[in-house]
């Protein structure tokens, strides 16, 4: 599933993915719910829209945005790909392990 914001969610973008067989988790914009209501039955139905599966989107977001407290990564200083790739990897490391520890079964945070 592609899970996208508001701005994604023009009918050639979701038909694209519709294509490749990949569900789209995209809210429809009011502007797109009105013209399709005003439409009537011309109108077609609403697209499938996972509420669930959307509120996750945010941990990718904040993820994105703790990787870009990296200077390196935000401003792409490596041109090379794979050494921007190495960035991030060491990057999301160095992220994984400042995270306390945490025991599963402990009922402490």
């Amino acid at each position: 599933a592609v899970v996208a914001d508001k701005a994604y969610s023009s009918r050639a973008i979701r038909q694209s993915l519709r294509r490749r067989g990949i569900r789209a988790v995209i809210p429809e914009r009011a502007d797109q719910k009105a013209n399709r209501l005003r439409r009537g039955k011309a109108g077609g139905r609403p697209p499938a829209f996972d509420r669930e599966l959307y509120k996750a989107r945010n941990v990718v977001e904040r993820c994105f945005n703790r990787l870009k407290q990296f200077r390196a990564i935000a401003t792409r200083f490596d041109k090379l790909a794979t050494r921007y790739k190495a960035g991030v990897h060491l990057a999301s490391l160095i992220l994984w392990l400042r995270e306390p520890n945490q025991d599963p079964l402990s009922d402490r945070t």
